[in-house]
């Protein structure tokens, strides 16, 4: 489902914006650091601080991803359901060690720390129309 043009913007050097909804209705729209390429069929997405987005999923597991290529700018739309959490293994080191090559970049070595890596079944996948280069 995940079409390999879309990998790009899968390298964490934009931020992603994740939006998930209560059980009650109430949206909740945050930034995240990462969207991390799993399979064709799933993607990790980077459990730093985000207690509300956790709560929400907990109760409604389905979730809404932009994630934007950095040379070109193109966003691509994720609609996703939440699986499951890792928070050790090969998956997890891997995206804690780019979280920490970020987190360097950005100066916020201190204060990102990767609680979990959230799995996530990809229901549907769209190329917006926004951005240049096509």
């Amino acid at each position: 489902m995940l079409p390999e043009e879309i990998k790009p913007a899968m390298q964490g050097l934009v931020p992603s914006t994740l939006v998930s909804c209560s059980h009650e209705g109430e949206p909740n729209a945050t930034e995240i650091s990462q969207v991390w390429f799993v399979d064709e069929n799933h993607v990790a997405l980077s459990h730093q601080f985000f207690n509300k987005t956790h709560r929400n999923i907990r109760a409604n597991p389905f979730a809404f991803v932009i994630i934007r290529n950095p040379e070109t700018f193109r966003e691509w739309h994720l609609e996703l359901q939440y699986d499951h959490s890792e928070t050790e293994g090969a998956l997890f080191d891997d995206m804690d060690m780019k979280l920490e090559a970020i987190a360097s970049m950005s100066g916020m070595s201190d204060i990102f720390k990767l609680q979990g890596a959230d799995i996530y079944k990809v229901l549907s996948v769209r190329k917006s129309n926004a951005g240049r280069n096509g």
